[in-house]
């Protein structure tokens, strides 16, 4: 006798920063739902509790990466990985979502059929192999892949004598002690490594094929503790909250507007850590700020493993590998005991998962992006992509509310999908990608496999919090485009 695959109303994917936010925001706004997160691997916290590498840090503060329903407490600002997932596991104890985790649950298919209106998930749990059925799926996966991090093809890699790490495998007992490293990358990863290492390691030495810019701030908010003195902690979170934003908002639309002030400001605060040669050398980027990702450097420790002997930056292109270490295009020959490959993450779409509507495959580079949560023709299905210029968290939390607000439509209605649809207007849109303005070779990878976006809403991906608190935060779901059913 065959059974029936289990049905929910809804399934989160990932339980991540995303997944969690998703759970309660269903808790609160759709407690009539059904619902479960699967997560693929064994725990929660999605990056915070992959990457275990010296120092991993966010750079992005908490009181923006926090949930704006569970306050940012400590009075550290910017916190490092241990304390994030900290903050994550309180979270889900808190408001009673552990319970709604089903670990070690990886979704390798999800196929929609019309006739039925309904999502069967192909789910995979140790050697079994079963399927879910559901209404609707929220995709909280993120936006790499966490079966390897990217390294690019290093000649003479195999002649290396030491050892060859990507941050995102760090190994557990890795003894570095005394041991000369090379950091290959000048990321935040690579930012965050070099002075993180430099408490054991004999030397850290940052390879950077071109200069990134960076600033320095205090990892310590002062007006956010100075606030909570005075405030309830709620008040004073959410106040801070919205300071940082408007000012993270400021800052990189300065970048877009005066972009020549910023690029000097940035410079003259440099001139307050580093000596003038190192900044000509190796933190003067060509590009303007936040053409790329700006990194940040908490408690300038970067700039004070540097002045202090125990790290140096070489700006130069990789010829080979050695036995001894790495030789560079200049002649340069950088000794090492280990060599640190902080190159980048392999980017992918919806959790590496394949998904088909009757049968036939979909390939999101030829969908549209709907508000940069939802595709075109692409029913019941909402994905959670954050900021690049900004906390993922406060286009997670958009995102999810937007979903439950679908839901509550929906039941209202009487209507059991929903599917963003192009009008006869938007046919001849413009194809823009789905991150404009934002060269970054991590990001430039990925361009190809993602929907795209239009000219006109709702077919944008704005990348502005002031904008998305309108697109997704407050116009009517009922919007003409998507099409209820």
């Amino acid at each position: 006798m065959s059974v029936s695959p289990e049905h929910l109303d809804v399934v989160v994917v990932g339980a991540g920063i995303s997944g969690i936010s998703a759970a309660y925001h269903l808790q609160t706004m759709c407690p009539d739902r059904e619902f479960a997160i699967l997560e693929g691997r064994s725990a929660l916290g999605g990056t915070w509790d992959l990457f275990r590498y010296p120092g991993v840090r966010s750079d992005s503060d908490m009181h923006t990466l926090g949930f704006k329903f569970k306050p940012w407490s400590n009075p550290k600002a910017i916190a490092d990985g241990p304390s994030i997932l900290d903050y994550l596991n309180e979270t889900v104890d808190e408001f009673g979502i552990r319970e709604k985790i089903r670990f070690d649950h990886r979704i390798s298919h999800a196929h929609w059929s019309w006739s039925d209106r309904r999502w069967t998930l192909t789910v995979d749990h140790g050697d079994d192999t079963f399927e879910i059925t559901t209404n609707f799926v929220f995709m909280c996966t993120g936006y790499y892949s966490y079966r390897g991090g990217f390294t690019p093809e290093f000649a003479g890699a195999d002649t290396f004598g030491g050892q060859i790490i990507h941050p995102q495998e760090w190994p557990e007992a890795l003894d570095y002690a005394g041991k000369r490293v090379a950091v290959i990358g000048s990321g935040a990863t690579a930012m965050t490594l070099v002075p993180a290492m430099t408490d054991r390691a004999e030397h850290v030495t940052m390879v950077q094929r071109t200069p990134t810019w960076v600033v320095s701030a205090p990892s310590q908010d002062p007006i956010a503790n100075a606030l909570r003195k005075v405030l309830p902690n709620g008040l004073a979170f959410e106040l801070t909250r919205q300071k940082n934003r408007r000012f993270g908002e400021y800052v990189y639309r300065q970048t877009r507007t005066n972009p020549d002030r910023v690029r000097r400001r940035l410079l003259s605060e440099l001139a307050k850590h580093l000596p003038q040669e190192q900044i000509d050398a190796h933190f003067t980027p060509s590009y303007n700020p936040w053409d790329q990702r700006v990194c940040l450097v908490p408690d300038a420790d970067l700039f004070e493993a540097i002045n202090a002997g125990k790290a140096d930056v070489v700006t130069d292109t990789i010829e080979r590998f050695t036995e001894t270490g790495i030789q560079l295009d200049s002649g340069t020959h950088i000794d090492a005991d280990i060599i640190v490959t902080a190159t980048g993450l392999n980017l992918v779409t919806i959790g590496e998962m394949d998904l088909d509507i009757d049968g036939e495959k979909i390939d999101f580079s030829e969908l549209w992006t709907y508000k940069g949560l939802g595709y075109s023709e692409i029913p019941n299905l909402i994905s959670v992509f954050g900021y690049i210029n900004a906390s993922w968290t406060l286009r997670a939390d958009l995102i999810v509310e937007y979903g439950c607000r679908l839901l509550n439509h929906m039941r209202n209605t009487g209507t059991d999908t929903a599917t963003p649809r192009l009008r006869p207007s938007d046919l001849d849109m413009s194809r823009r990608p789905f991150i404009d303005d934002f060269p970054a070779g991590y990001m430039q990878r990925m361009m190809p496999m993602l929907p795209k976006q239009g000219d006109q809403a709702p077919w944008l991906n704005t990348q502005s919090v002031s904008e998305d608190m309108k697109l997704i935060g407050k116009e009517p779901v009922d919007d003409g485009v998507m099409v209820f059913g």
